[in-house]
């Protein structure tokens, strides 16, 4: 199966991010890709968090993750992006003084058929609270924490957000769940040593569990780029620099099935 990467700069203006998805799914569709694969936070980002992270979520059924959808049934295409989710719970008024357990919202990545349908959503377990940045003021973390997948083309997506990079249990439980493919949705904080950390982190989620990986991340000043495909192997097939980009590249589950049959740590492995 074909899988572009799209590197973008998502805004404050969703209108604009939204055609920006737009222009990007026309052009994976016309290289023939199956899937597309946008960053973290794709329909509304800044710089520093506040209020307005709560403000502009929706549910997923608004209006938002419905142009989504139709975005991707005009072009035939899947789509996993993120987005701001209303959580059930608040009231919706943006009215408050400090934050509140019930008046956040969720960071969500949706995955989206070429139908248009739905076919997966998964809420960031893992919330960054690091670098001085406190993502938990604004955001929600999934009440559960499932991993969740679905497949595309043949093969088995496993879903993961930025931070949740860094906690090798859930790329193992993706993988045993029949992740072939983990896509890392991000907008990765720089900061000292963060792209190298980015790099090798993505490498050993692939090394341990012989997954390809998706990493796909904003650009600067936000982020750091460097999206990157990354095989079984840990061998990076591509990676972008900083500025707005994509690749298109092709899948194969026979070399998922061939590094698992070289280092089988998912039969081997014995803690839980």
């Amino acid at each position: 199966m074909r899988i572009t990467l799209a590197q973008i700069d998502s805004g404050t203006d969703v209108d604009r991010n939204l055609d920006l998805i737009a222009d990007y799914c026309a052009r994976a569709a016309g290289e023939g890709s199956d899937l597309i694969v946008f960053p973290e936070y794709s329909t509304y980002e800044k710089s520093r968090m506040d209020q307005s992270f709560v403000d502009m979520a929706e549910p997923l059924d608004g209006p938002v993750a419905a142009k989504l959808q139709a975005t991707a049934a005009r072009y035939g295409i899947a789509v996993v992006a993120g987005l701001l989710e209303a959580s059930e719970e608040g009231d919706g008024s943006g009215e408050r003084d400090g934050p509140e357990e019930t008046d956040r919202a969720f960071n969500t990545l949706v995955a989206i058929g070429p139908d248009g349908s739905r076919l997966a959503s998964y809420r960031k377990i893992h919330l960054f609270d690091c670098q001085g940045f406190r993502e938990s003021d604004y955001i929600k973390p999934a009440p559960e924490p499932v991993p969740v997948t679905f497949s595309c083309g043949g093969m088995t997506f496993g879903l993961m957000t930025c931070y949740d990079l860094r906690f090798p249990e859930l790329a193992r439980i993706l993988a045993d769940s029949g992740a072939e493919v983990l896509l890392v949705c991000s907008s990765w904080v720089p900061g000292t040593a963060k792209t190298e950390q980015w790099a090798t982190l993505a490498k050993a989620r692939a090394i341990e569990n012989g997954v390809y990986v998706a990493a796909v991340s904003q650009i600067p000043p936000v982020s750091i780029g460097y999206s990157m495909l990354i095989d079984p192997l840990g061998t990076v097939l591509h990676s972008l620099g900083t500025e707005p980009a994509t690749a298109t590249l092709d899948l194969s589950p026979d070399a998922v099935q061939a590094a698992r049959d070289q280092f089988p740590t998912w039969r081997h492995h014995r803690l839980v």
